[in-house]
């Protein structure tokens, strides 16, 4: 995958890059962080430019950067986290910093969406701060420092004595960001329930707040409505996810985590030259156009009756024959991504009469045993898939060339024997110990309809 791939969290550690222009800061980050055994430094940097370089060669899961580093001291930091987000999309960033801004705060966490934190630099050794706040970010969630919470949350709770134990809870929870999701599930009920919950008491503040607390209301309203547009934007992915896994979402909430091994067909497409893409493009349209993209990609793995894993940056991880079984998922996966071509063929024609960049999309197709299982939080669950067989995927696209499908050999052995199927020489790739049969797989999108 190119660099818009997301790093895996391991099951044994997360792998921690640490950027700060202080040799002394950085050692005691590092041996806070060396206390914990899940969590690995891997690198460091004191710079911008060392930052971006140990994200491409590194891929760690977690960024952790102060704001101000050379060369200009300015916020050399964000704008590192900024650029990490796009090449590394899944990378959590814990922001360190001198100021208790809440505001600010608040608008770096809304603004960048999951997967971000901000601590105070004098308080990283309190307690297991540092670790939570990795720990969290590596699974996309986010986390606001204690005193800024305090911050938000005093102001308002004192000017507001009449306020129950539940809304003192409420407001709490607020306060430290946590999603309307888990906030539901904590309360048991429902997530239009307490969206009703928080704007009755942020009314209630406000009919009584005094001039020293109107500030935190103003931000804590600016929390939640942050909140709000993050869920609906991680709602945006599910509306393209086949109803089975909403029905197990649904009805087997009991059973997360349980895993499941099905033989299944991985798709994984990415984009050729993206990141050349992006260095001349405007970023609002290129934007645009990953948004078209996505879509058009959905459809197209959707009509065939696949499911939508994963999005990481220009790249698209479905996979065909789970959560339900199909006996024809490597069809089904093979007309997906021709499908796909096609839609995208179709986008480049209107882009490029409009001057924009055209994708040049290669696709991987791979069949084998993978375990699936629902996996995450209270706070975030999500349909994953782990093995070789999506191991190989990822390799497999790397050799196709842009509008190309590239296949594995146990694909390949169950596509119909007519399909034209140009064998690859065998190679050696990363993690396998033997060479690899691939198949460079052709037909229009006619020949793959009449497979079915």
């Amino acid at each position: 995958m190119s660099s818009g791939q997301i790093p895996a969290v391991s099951g044994d550690c997360i792998r921690v890059l640490l950027a700060d222009d202080s040799v002394i800061v950085r050692e005691g980050v590092k041996a806070l962080l060396a206390r914990e055994p899940d969590l690995e430094v891997v690198g460091e940097a004191s710079e911008y430019d060392e930052v971006i370089a140990g994200i491409d060669r590194l891929q760690p899961h977690v960024l952790v950067t102060d704001i101000r580093m050379p060369p200009a001291f300015q916020r050399e930091g964000i704008d590192a986290a900024r650029e990490v987000r796009l090449r590394q999309p899944g990378t959590g960033v814990v922001i360190l910093s001198q100021y208790a801004e809440p505001g600010y705060a608040i608008s770096l966490l809304g603004a960048e969406g999951s997967g971000w934190a901000y601590l105070l630099k004098d308080r990283v050794a309190d307690g297991d701060q540092l670790a939570h706040a990795v720990r969290r970010v590596a699974t996309g969630r986010s986390m606001l420092d204690p005193i800024i919470v305090s911050a938000l949350e005093a102001p308002v709770a004192g000017d507001s004595a009449g306020l129950d134990q539940s809304q003192h809870e409420l407001l709490h929870l607020v306060a430290q960001g946590t999603p309307i999701k888990a906030i539901a599930l904590a309360r048991a009920t429902t997530p239009a329930a307490v969206a009703d919950e928080i704007e009755q008491l942020f009314l209630e503040l406000a009919r009584g707040a005094s001039a020293g607390a109107e500030e935190s209301l103003r931000l804590l309203r600016l929390l939640h409505q942050a909140i709000v547009e993050r869920e609906e934007q991680g709602e945006a992915l599910s509306r393209f996810l086949p109803g089975g896994i909403a029905e197990r979402l649904r009805n087997d909430g009991a059973r997360i985590g349980e895993t499941a091994k099905l033989v299944v067909t991985v798709l994984m497409s990415d984009v050729r030259g993206y990141c050349g893409i992006a260095e001349q493009s405007d970023s609002a349209r290129l934007a645009a156009q990953l948004n078209e993209h996505r879509a058009r990609m959905s459809s197209a793995i959707l009509e065939h009756g696949g499911t939508v894993m994963q999005f990481a940056g220009d790249a698209v991880l479905a996979v065909f024959g789970a959560p339900e079984a199909q006996d024809d998922h490597a069809v089904r996966a093979l007309g997906g991504a021709q499908g796909m071509l096609d839609r995208q063929s179709t986008l480049n024609d209107r882009w490029l009469a409009t001057d924009l960049p055209p994708f040049g999309l290669g696709i991987g197709l791979s069949t084998g045993e993978v375990a699936a299982a629902l996996l995450g939080s209270d706070e975030r669950l999500e349909y994953s898939i782990v093995g070789d067989t999506v191991n190989l995927a990822h390799r497999l696209q790397a050799k196709a060339s842009g509008g190309e499908i590239v296949a594995s050999e146990a694909t390949r052995d169950l596509l119909p024997g007519s399909l034209e199927a140009v064998p690859l020489p065998p190679e050696i790739v990363k993690g396998r110990q033997t060479p690899v049969l691939a198949y460079r797989l052709g037909g229009s999108a006619d020949d793959v309809a009449s497979l079915s």
